[in-house]
């Protein structure tokens, strides 16, 4: 077994045949060397110096740390590890890597199996480069077993993506700050970071994370390419209808992006019944899916992937053709990362930005989901103090009453600032003290909305679009682009900014006869009269909503149930009607009662609807539950709801002779965490009802 010396440093004859060596394996021939690209290089290699280089998507920032790499490999050096955020972004770099001639493998929760072999090549300096996430920094195996040996016998880290590392930046990822603590176990190791958009402030914070004699080279973010419009505010309904107007028109292959799995997964259902060549891509979507429908895109099998944020940092695609977004992100650095991977080797990429009504809700709840409140803090906290030992985020959230999601993210702000830690067996506390830094927060909320500003004037603006978005950026142009919608007019090739009338129809149709099925919970929560698994016999069935969230095709449905209570409106007949027909098809036997929830605010609307149904399908109404005063408090965990629901629904006397042997639909006028059905359900089926299906208006996030 042997060992590369991390300290290791290259001499500038061993950069310059690097350089000579990488461009040849990644680079047309005859191409040159940009001058920060070797003075970044340089830096690295032969001064060891740490680097921050901000330059525009394609500029070739991998460039600087392949050449870096094989300067210090040669040199005698360690291997390179590259921390990046996304899978896409690894298999790319590897597919770099490897054309740069260099020995490249990454560690990710898709290659379980063959962790043991890379660390043994590691271990016998049979690999160049190492790509990990920045969550494999917080996993206390890696933290305790591995990094103990690599980090010494690394010869260059690089933080790519590293506008991740800011808390003023797009997209914060708290286990990108892990970086810091590495860093100080190696103080003579040369550390590059990249990004291809960043403002001021965050190629600030990111310099002072990394150490006061930080190289920082910035370059202009202009790209002449690309040809950016805007379309005048249009309903998500009729934003859909624009795309599968126009997405023909659009020149290549290329990216619509909308901000969440539902709108990625409608958006590109509708196009495909419209006959377009599109794929969904998101986070949920297992590695080889996603693998496969990077490639089809890259190979111009399809016209267009429709895809969240998860596809954009890193992913290679010279030749992609336009970018179009449904929605508008909520930061000019998220945006224009996002349209950058258009048109790097095309003269013409048409970027078009359609905004919806449903932005500022949107860009609100991704500003304040990853701030920490105090209340929050506080509980979870107390909760790992009484519990003694190591405690999982389903039990600290059945604890504290905090959401899962919300719980999963305080525990990892609080193990950066040292006051939890993740063991194998869960979360523990450390002992250390931990302060609510408020001014901190109340700051961060303030710089989102104000990049929400930024946005919000750039969807309306009347000046160049490219000026503006770049001196929302800190890139101060030169004069108008010529080039924008605005600085000529026109939207691409003359393109309207209204759909198809058509496409409206077809889109309002296509989203209305959509089925959101509400599925039964599996175990009891803690707390509650019941525990365990939830058994088939007191189970309810799949149910459905007609609307979820902000439902474009009924945009109605969230107000209703969260305004005054009234009467069921038409439209609800109308929807509720269409949604049984579709339903009766696949629920076996025909419901032969209909039960409402009893409701402390909407006992109007939820009897309305039952009567309304009992009346159209001739099913019979029975009011057999009764529920009795309780809080209100819509912000609490789902387990803490259920126990709350728990203590307070039950089933009026002599119920069992108007239950026995029925089909019931149970009839409600929200569904959000599914605790209210499931333990109405219940106490139906103990009853002597033969199942229970679930029926609402709308379901929550």
């Amino acid at each position: 077994m042997t060992t590369a010396t991390g300290s290791t440093l290259a001499t500038l004859d061993q950069l310059n045949q690097a350089t000579t060596k990488v461009l040849s394996g990644i680079a047309p021939a005859g191409s040159v060397v940009r001058d920060d690209q070797f003075a970044a290089a340089k830096a690295l290699a032969v001064d060891g110096r740490t680097t921050l280089v901000v330059q525009a998507t394609g500029w070739g920032k991998s460039a600087v740390y392949w050449i870096a790499t094989r300067a210090l490999r040669d040199a005698g050096a360690g291997p390179t590890l590259v921390v990046s955020p996304l899978l896409s972004l690894m298999r790319n770099q590897v597919e770099a890597a490897r054309s740069a001639g260099l020995r490249a493998h990454t560690l990710n929760s898709g290659n379980r199996d063959d962790w043991d072999l890379i660390y043994q090549q590691l271990a016998d300096n049979e690999i160049d480069v190492l790509l990990t996430s920045p969550e494999r920094l917080a996993n206390p195996g890696f933290v305790s077993e591995v990094l103990p040996w690599l980090v010494p016998a690394l010869g260059l880290l690089v933080i790519d993506e590293s506008h991740c590392i800011s808390s003023w930046g797009h997209d914060f990822r708290p286990d990108y700050r892990r970086i810091s603590a590495m860093l100080s176990l190696r103080e003579d190791l040369p550390v590059l970071a990249t990004t291809a958009t960043a403002s001021a402030r965050v190629t600030d914070d990111i310099a002072e994370q990394l150490g006061s004699d930080t190289l920082v080279l910035r370059g202009t973010l202009a790209r002449e390419s690309l040809h950016l419009s805007v379309v005048p505010e249009l309903a998500l309904v009729e934003a859909f209808a624009w795309v599968d107007s126009h997405l023909d028109e659009l020149p290549g292959s290329g990216i619509v992006y909308a901000a969440t799995v539902k709108s990625v997964t409608d958006l590109a259902r509708f196009l495909v019944s419209r006959g377009h060549l599109v794929a969904p891509y998101h986070g949920q979507l297992d590695t080889d899916e996603r693998e496969r429908i990077e490639s089809d895109l890259k190979a111009n099998r399809l016209k267009a992937v429709i895809a969240t944020s998860s596809l954009g940092m890193g992913y290679d695609k010279p030749d992609l053709g336009f970018v179009v977004h449904v929605g508008s992100p909520g930061s000019p650095v998220d945006y224009y990362q996002q349209v950058g991977r258009a048109g790097r080797a095309l003269d013409t990429a048409q970027v078009v930005l359609i905004p919806t009504p449903s932005d500022e809700s949107i860009w609100k709840y991704f500003a304040e989901s990853s701030i920490p409140r105090s209340d929050e803090a506080t509980a979870v906290l107390d909760a790992l103090a009484e519990a003694g030992g190591p405690c999982s985020v389903p039990k600290l959230s059945a604890v504290t009453g905090v959401r899962d999601s919300r719980v999963d993210l305080l525990v990892k702000v609080l193990a950066i600032d040292g006051a939890v830690a993740r063991t194998a067996a869960g979360w523990e506390s450390t002992g250390q003290p931990w302060f609510y830094d408020s001014d901190r927060y109340a700051q961060l909320l303030r710089a989102r909305s104000s990049e929400s500003d930024l946005m919000r004037s750039y969807t309306r603006s009347s000046r160049c679009l490219e000026s503006v978005l770049r001196g929302a950026l800190d890139d101060p142009p030169s004069g108008d682009c010529g080039r924008c919608s605005v600085c000529t007019g026109v939207l691409p090739a003359g393109i309207s900014t209204t759909p198809d009338s058509a496409s409206v129809s077809a889109a309002l149709a296509f989203l209305r006869a959509r089925d959101f099925v509400l599925k039964p919970r599996a175990l009891w929560g803690p707390n509650m009269t019941r525990s365990g698994r939830i058994d088939s016999a007191v189970s309810i069935d799949s149910g459905r909503a007609l609307a979820f969230a902000d439902d474009p095709a009924w945009p109605q449905a969230a107000s209703l149930v969260n305004g005054p209570d009234a009467p069921c409106p038409q439209w609800v007949t109308e929807a509720a009607v269409a949604a049984l027909s579709r339903w009766k098809d696949t629920w076996g036997p025909r419901p032969t009662l209909i039960v409402p929830v009893p409701s402390s605010r909407h006992s109007v609307l939820v009897s309305s609807l039952a009567a309304t149904i009992s009346q159209v399908g001739s099913i019979p109404v029975a009011d057999v539950l009764s529920i009795a005063p309780g809080p209100a408090n819509a912000d609490i965990s789902a387990k803490a709801r259920a126990a709350v629901q728990d203590s307070r629904l039950s089933l009026l006397e002599g119920s069992q002779d108007v239950l026995a042997g029925q089909v019931v639909l149970l009839v409600d006028d929200t569904w959000r965490t599914g605790w209210t059905a499931t333990i109405a359900g219940a106490l139906l089926r103990d009853a002597g009802a033969a199942s229970v299906r679930p029926f609402v208006i709308h379901q929550r996030p």
